[in-house]
């Protein structure tokens, strides 16, 4: 996401494409518009689909799909939603602390998507019932896969992180699912590896169902993901903060405990018991 695109901007493009269908290709053009804005309020359709990488009647087309005449009119309602958008100001604080405000903002929009419970507990219980339970992430998503497996292992028998790419990828998504995986987690945040994406694929072909924890609801995971949870990252300072992505991770094993609490209660004693039979820890 460009450092201009404020969390509000995002989240009034963002409101566009709900209760939308999107084709694949609509969603690379909303993709788009929620990386850009709200810059892409002042572009022309050739533009936004030089941006995007398709043709520009792709871009007239998805306007049309979202209930306008045409372009022009989808772009007077992105500079209408993004004119009052607020930017950096004096109160503000420094640039540190606007990207840590910002932050705060992802997280609040994040509660309040958890709103429904329904939907987490059953993602968790997708997740619980699947043995292995195979979690992906590479390059940048790699340590956040790595702490999720790390406290999944306390509460699931066979957590596999899958945090290396390259052609050993596929094996051991179709090993995992040999040994009787039905489901995988990914994390799949900017900037979108394509091996990533070829490994959701790869997933889906192999019969896992796909849960993926990406930054927005049209991010390139919605085109091979079966469940898509997203938590918006934070662009302000050099490289991404990753604070909601890894806050919603730590939910959705919340929901994975809940799945199965006798089991949960069984294995943290037993892990207990352990960690003070080889004093591993000093407290």
């Amino acid at each position: 996401m460009n450092e201009g695109a404020t969390a509000a901007s995002v989240d009034q493009v963002l409101d566009l494409f709900d209760g939308v269908r999107l084709t694949p290709t609509q969603r690379r053009i909303a993709h788009c518009l929620v990386q850009h804005a709200p810059a892409v309020a002042y572009l022309s359709a050739a533009e936004v689909a030089d941006l995007a990488g398709v043709s520009q009647p792709s871009v007239t087309r998805f306007a049309v799909a979202l209930g306008h005449d045409g372009y022009p009119a989808l772009r007077r309602r992105l500079r209408d939603l993004t004119a009052g958008t607020p930017g950096g100001s004096a109160d503000a604080g420094n640039e540190l602390q606007q990207a840590v405000r910002a932050e705060m903002g992802n997280l609040d929009r994040l509660a309040g998507q958890l709103a429904d419970r329904d939907r987490i507990a059953e993602t968790g219980r997708l997740l619980a019932e699947s043995r292995p339970l195979p979690v992906l992430g590479l390059r940048a998503a790699a340590p956040l896969a790595a702490y999720f497996a790390y406290f999944a292992a306390k509460v699931h028998p066979d957590v596999r992180v899958l945090d290396d790419g390259g052609s050993l990828l596929t094996d051991r998504l179709e090993q995992a699912a040999e040994a009787g995986a039905s489901a995988l987690l990914a994390f799949v945040l900017p900037r979108y590896p394509r091996e990533t994406l070829d490994a959701l694929r790869d997933a889906r072909a192999a019969g896992l169902t796909v849960v993926a924890i990406t930054d927005s609801p049209v991010s390139p995971a919605t085109e091979h993901a079966h469940v898509v949870l997203p938590a918006a990252v934070g662009a302000q300072l050099v490289f991404d903060l990753h604070t909601a992505p890894m806050t919603l991770a730590m939910v959705l094993l919340q929901a994975i405990c809940d799945a199965a609490p006798a089991d949960t209660q069984r294995r943290l004693e037993a892990f207990e018991a352990s960690a003070a039979r080889r004093q591993l820890f000093l407290g």
